[in-house]
């Protein structure tokens, strides 16, 4: 295992890539002039923001490379390539898609005429009806799967149903607990959406088990930490699945995980998700794209390529902090699926600070700064 993780590591040239040169946004030696005089808490405060735009413009480089989709190189230039690429696109948008349309359009039909009678007629029978029940969330998302001529191979022992324990994964796109499903039937915490996809969860997807929660409600966390606790102490029910990044990733990346997961008390059961781009690139912008868009692209695209790993379990160490664990868990799968890791929080992508904070920060720098130098 080792040696497997050794060779996934990147190499000090490839982590040199994502460092900013830092002296590319500073002027030249040669305009940059000796102080006159002792420096002024207003002298800091006038270059305060542009230190801040300095910062920023590095910062922003770093953190949106992490959100980005990366478009395909383009091969079709040669007059020869250029009839086989109008043919892919014929072959993909008016055969492989109508079938897949087809093939999805059965599985639902298959999928509502046995899951409308079982959630109806078996709730006097919990146990059978919860058993059937997440036979057939797979069964859907199997055709979700089919849909896209998905080829996903796993790795390692198939989650259980066992209590204290808790799977986390990083996060590429919605998709990823569609792949995840398919094999056992989790339940999700996941961000509640809008039209078809909150339909869905409000209705199939709660009878596994499944929790939503609101980034916009504060209480919210408050309500989704007491079930996370509840739901993980219960023998029957089904394994839990957390995304602690919180938020899309373009499976570049990992950013930080939120520490929630990592203070329940459970064994923490990692999994990894790397997608193959060579057909398609599986990163779900939300920001730019419905989540109904993104399944046209699937589905219009030649396959959808993964591999999931199901790593060791893992517990806290003794004086171990759950961020620390976090952290410590992070790693694991950033090696296994070559993830590069990243200091940024990814709610920062919906949420930025406000003007007044950003001139309170500036002044408070200033201020620091100038103690500094009088003390010396």
């Amino acid at each position: 295992m080792s040696s497997n993780q050794g060779k996934l590591k990147p190499s000090s040239s490839e982590l040199d890539l994502d460092r900013p040169n830092i002296e590319d946004y500073l002027p030249s030696g040669a305009s940059i002039q000796e102080p006159h005089g002792k420096l002024r808490l207003s002298d800091l405060l006038d270059i305060s923001p542009i230190l801040t735009e300095a910062a920023g413009a590095i910062v922003d480089d770093s953190f949106t490379r992490c959100f980005k989709s990366n478009s395909p190189e383009p091969w079709n230039w040669n007059v020869y390539l250029f009839p086989l690429w109008c043919f892919g696109v014929v072959f993909r948008y008016l055969i492989l898609f109508p079938a897949r349309a087809i093939v999805l359009t059965i599985g639902w039909i298959i999928f509502l005429s046995c899951f409308i009678p079982v959630h109806f007629l078996l709730k006097g029978n919990d146990a059978l009806r919860k058993k059937l029940e997440r036979v057939l969330v797979e069964l859907i998302c199997s055709f979700f799967v089919a849909s896209w001529t998905g080829v996903v191979k796993y790795h390692g022992p198939r989650p259980s149903m066992r209590p204290k324990q808790v799977f986390v994964a990083n996060h590429t796109s919605m998709i990823d607990f569609i792949i995840l499903e398919q094999m056992t039937a989790f339940a999700v915490i996941m961000q509640k959406h809008p039209g078809w996809v909150g339909l869905l969860q409000s209705t199939i997807l709660e009878s596994v088990g499944c929790i939503w929660f609101n980034r916009s409600e504060a209480k919210d966390r408050e309500i989704v930490a007491k079930k996370l606790r509840e739901h993980s102490q219960g023998a029957d029910n089904n394994p839990l699945l957390i995304f602690p990044e919180g938020t899309c990733v373009n499976n570049q990346y990992s950013v930080m995980f939120k520490k929630g997961a990592f203070e329940l008390g459970c064994t923490v059961c990692p999994v990894a998700i790397k997608y193959n781009k060579i057909f398609v690139d599986a990163f779900w912008n939300s920001r730019k794209q419905s989540f109904t868009m993104h399944l046209l692209q699937l589905m219009t695209s030649w396959a959808v390529v993964c591999d999931v790993w199901y790593l060791e379990p893992q517990n806290l160490r003794p004086g171990e902090t759950a961020i620390e664990f976090a952290e410590r868990v992070r790693d694991i799968i950033s090696v296994r699926a070559g993830l590069r890791k990243v200091p940024w929080d990814g709610y920062l992508k919906y949420s930025r600070p406000s003007p007044k904070h950003r001139e309170r920060k500036q002044q408070s720098f200033a201020e620091s700064v100038l103690r500094r130098l009088e003390e010396k």
